[in-house]
């Protein structure tokens, strides 16, 4: 469905004008880095520099193109930040946003309900590798993955367990900034500085290590009478740099945690909602978690909504007395907010609807003999590590500190492909209703900037 153009805002005139100050011409994208670094802190961004990194300032969007306020587009290739599913400006979401705001933007989950919100949870629990779930709600995913914490320790305490205080996580994992999610977070990221706040977790060897769930599993063997719980993200470690594993070893894992009666809480953030070919990444694999972290396209990057969703076994742990030590005292201003619920709600019959899970399977397939033909024979390029339309590009920069990441996405924006680099590797996260035309545009685009910043 067409979607008209929306009006431009004030002062986006793209056509360059005096500066009297500095006595130079400036854009509209000029006047709009000016303002923003003037008045915002942009996160994982180092504002001593902001303005010669080159950001593009957004003024609206259409389908899958983002358009700045000089009017320039460009295919947004990381789905802004892994959050959009199905573009930008859905019409059908539009229209339940709007439906919703007709009855009630927001209303407090905390002792009380929402008719939207019960209907979303509804709707998820039989699409959730979760055993008869139930779904507590926050705002993003480090939210979602600091109440799976508390969720699994208070589980054990319930039930007037206390030794089982500690957590097995991964090498190379990254679950969100907060401080107990870059606890069971294996560091890095700008995040050392913070060290002495992290509490001590055990620590098997992330998804680049083929080993990885033999000692995970033998950990969990040795330690299982002091773990709360075991942290993965099924199949993809997103943030490191798209490490992947198999489901037979996520499946090993799980049924270590079986075994030993250890809980398995399944930080699905990231691979959730048709990111890696299903709807939900541990549907690959024979687990069941009984705790699940799920946000990012949870609302298909509309407004900002996560959950942690907890089997039925953990969630009577919690059931006793009013007012008793077994409540989970925990609970967010906006948790369940309506207007989210109204939008995730349309967005989960849209993933049915317009069957969005066959194409993205479709364009992972064509997305993966493009890049193998980009890689055959291309010494710019270590490695390329794909699972569904989450994809890493690894380079190889002949020596340390040349930036290619950084340097082969601003070459790519330059070009109207919106990327972005986790160090050396450029991530490539399409919107999952990509067309063919676009996967072609992005790769062709990508082979462009390398071979840009190579003959530099």
């Amino acid at each position: 469905m067409a979607v008209p153009s929306p009006p431009r805002c004030q002062g986006c005139d793209a056509v360059p004008v005096t500066n009297a100050d500095e006595g130079s011409l400036t854009s509209a994208h000029d006047r709009w880095v000016d303002r923003d670094a003037a008045v915002v802190w942009h996160g994982f961004t180092q504002m001593s520099t902001y303005a010669q990194n080159r950001p593009i300032i957004v003024d609206y969007a259409e389908g899958r193109e983002l358009i700045d306020v000089d009017g320039t587009r460009y295919l947004d290739a990381i789905s802004s930040l892994w959050v959009t599913t199905l573009g930008h400006r859905v019409p059908e979401l539009d229209a339940a946003a709007r439906e919703q705001l007709d009855r009630v933007a927001h209303t407090t989950m905390l002792g009380n309900g929402n008719r939207i919100t019960i209907e979303l949870a509804e709707a998820l629990a039989p699409r959730v590798p979760v055993s008869e779930p139930h779904f507590l709600f926050a705002s993003d995913g480090a939210a979602a993955v600091e109440q799976a914490i508390k969720i699994a320790f208070q589980f054990w305490t319930n039930q007037g367990i206390n030794d089982r205080t500690r957590y097995l996580t991964l090498g190379g994992a990254y679950h969100g900034d907060t401080i107990g999610a870059i606890s069971i977070g294996a560091g890095g990221f700008g995040t050392d500085v913070f060290n002495p706040l992290r509490f001590d977790v055990l620590r098997a060897p992330g998804y680049d290590d083929l080993g990885w769930a033999d000692t995970a599993v033998a950990m969990i063997s040795a330690h299982a009478h002091e773990l709360a719980a075991v942290v993965i993200e099924p199949l993809v470690q997103g943030a490191v740099g798209m490490w992947l594993t198999d489901p037979e070893s996520v499946e090993r894992v799980g049924d270590a945690c079986r075994e030993h009666n250890v809980l398995l809480i399944a930080d699905e953030v990231a691979t959730g909602f048709g990111r890696t070919g299903t709807l939900f990444a541990a549907e690959q694999c024979r687990v069941r978690p009984d705790i699940m972290c799920i946000g990012k396209g949870l609302t298909g990057g509309y407004l900002a909504m996560a959950a942690t969703v907890a089997s039925r076994r953990v969630y009577e742990a919690f059931l006793g007395p009013d007012l008793s030590e077994m409540t989970l005292y925990h609970g967010h201003s906006f948790s369940g907010n309506a207007l989210a619920a109204a939008v995730a709600l349309r967005h989960l019959q849209l993933f049915e609807e317009l069957d969005v899970l066959a194409n993205v399977r479709e364009r992972a397939t064509q997305l993966h003999e493009r890049l193998e033909a980009l890689a055959n024979g291309n010494s710019a390029i270590k490695e390329i590590r794909q699972r569904g339309l989450m994809v890493g590009v690894e380079l190889a920069p002949p020596e340390d500190d040349l930036r290619w990441g950084r340097r082969v996405c601003a070459a790519s924006v330059d070009r109207g492909v919106l990327l972005r680099p986790l160090g050396d590797v450029v991530v490539l996260m399409p919107i999952l209703t990509i067309t063919a035309d676009e996967i072609d545009r992005i790769v062709d685009v990508l082979d462009a900037a390398i071979n840009e910043v190579c003959a530099q």
